[in-house]
């Protein structure tokens, strides 16, 4: 195989990757599920839904770290996600700095 076919197969892997990322979604919950979030691949927030118990405007704050929480383990899952996937299509081959 030639350095111009393994270039082609490595830009079709990715554009497949890309592709798959845009259409991966993940869900999070923090609170006990009083928060869920959803982001895409891309890792876009793509939904928020509030457990109407969870809002009190005497406690913003807690509102605040709920949601903060939710996004950040929806975006550790994302990664998650697609380290398995690249693992699959790389054999197993990690790359520092990747995720």
């Amino acid at each position: 195989m030639n350095i111009q076919q393994m270039m082609k197969q490595a830009q079709q892997m990715q554009e497949r990757l890309q592709k798959q990322m845009a259409e991966m979604r993940v869900e999070a919950t923090a609170g006990g599920g009083m928060i869920s979030v959803v982001v895409s691949g891309t890792k876009q927030l793509l939904s928020v839904k509030i457990d109407p118990e969870v809002v009190s405007k005497d406690d913003v704050e807690m509102l605040q770290d709920l949601i903060v929480a939710a996004v950040n383990d929806a975006h550790r899952k994302v990664d998650e996600d697609l380290q398995r996937q690249l693992g699959g299509l790389m054999g197993g081959l990690k790359i520092p700095g990747m995720f």
